[in-house]
């Protein structure tokens, strides 16, 4: 397949890539490279015959457009987006001019592109979150199904829900082909310093504090980024048009457990001269509506297209430590970007 990626230079899109290269597939990718976004993700297929890059920001409708009339793309995979909660607090607009205003974009180029080569094979891939279903209490019988009432909290949440249901709409108003995914929270290799599993690994290998929000008992579920992109490519390739699919990592875990889990593999790999990592732990100010739980029933991705996750918590928590202990030469230059490092976040 020939795939544009958009945001392929970012965490969970550049994971996409290397493994849809490896697959053979082609791959244009569609990145502004804003802050967050690092093309040393992509070292290892850079060069390749297969691989393409172009810097445009999905905002941009003609240069979009562009792109289209000159790839021809098979496939879309939209991961582009703003996407760290406690930045969309500070500063929502940026994220409802990329992820609304932007997915509109890419809609209304995939729809032309589409109509001009009077394909039945395009699709258009919504890659989105689960966040986008609100807060769940604290019960483990209940999840994120696929049709689960949208009830997002923060701007980011919010943004992502829109997207959503424009892609819905593109569908239903247009006919345009699509399917979209909802995933749990992502961690692994590359995944940018500001979020909470590469802050805390960090922090601790720099001998600061490591903050947790509140009192730590919120909770979400963790996926393995290349188990995620595993299953994106597999949806990809065959999903049945129309769906949606959730996907998620069977590892529920509060964020005071999951810090402390950090810790503890921590002391065993690289202990320090003496004390525990958990010793950094600080409790500060929690989010401004700070979601309870989130949680992903995933039955239905593994029912139709046999796919679960390959590692558990633990196990991926152990690769993920390992590479920012062998990688400090990738994360410590991007300490030094825009308010990484800052806590974001506390508006009322």
């Amino acid at each position: 397949m020939k795939i544009l990626v958009t945001g392929g230079a970012g965490f969970i899109g550049s994971a996409v890539i290397r493994n849809a290269i490896k697959k053979g597939h082609s791959v244009i990718n569609v990145d502004c490279l804003n802050y967050a976004a690092c093309l040393k993700n992509l070292a290892e297929v850079e060069g390749h015959r297969n691989y393409f890059f172009e810097k445009v920001n999905i905002r941009n409708k003609k240069k979009v457009s562009l792109i289209f009339e000159k790839y021809k793309p098979d496939r879309v995979m939209h991961l582009a987006a703003e996407s760290h909660v406690d930045r969309s607090i500070d500063g929502p607009e940026d994220f409802i001019k990329t992820n609304i205003i932007g997915t509109y974009n890419l809609l209304q180029a995939s729809y032309e592109h589409w109509v001009s080569i009077k394909s039945k094979n395009f699709l258009f891939h919504h890659i989105s979150t689960d966040e986008v279903f609100g807060s769940l209490p604290n019960k483990k019988s209940i999840k994120f199904k696929e049709d689960t009432p949208y009830d997002p909290r923060s701007p980011y949440s919010a943004s992502k829900a829109s997207s959503d249901h424009l892609v819905r709409a593109w569908n239903k108003t247009y006919g345009l082909p699509f399917v979209l995914t909802n995933c749990s929270n992502n961690y692994g290799p590359f995944h940018f310093p500001e979020k909470l599993i590469p802050l805390v690994i960090i922090n601790a290998l720099l001998g600061k504090n490591i903050p947790i929000y509140g009192d730590g008992s919120n909770i979400r579920d963790w996926l393995y980024v290349e188990d995620h992109a595993s299953a994106l490519l597999k949806v990809l390739s065959e999903g049945i048009v129309g769906s949606s699919y959730n996907i998620g990592g069977n590892n529920e875990c509060t964020n005071l457990d999951l810090v402390n889990m950090i810790c503890k593999i921590l002391d065993k790999v690289q202990p320090k001269i003496s004390g525990s990592y958990s010793d950094l732990i600080e409790f500060v100010e929690d989010r401004p509506g700070h979601d309870i739980r989130y949680s992903i029933d995933a039955t239905k991705i593994k029912n139709e297209l046999g796919w679960s996750p390959s590692v558990n918590l633990e196990e991926g928590l152990k690769k993920t430590i390992m590479w920012y202990i062998d990688n400090k030469s990738w994360w410590k230059p991007l300490l030094k970007r825009k308010s990484v490092g800052t806590r974001l976040g506390k508006k009322i």
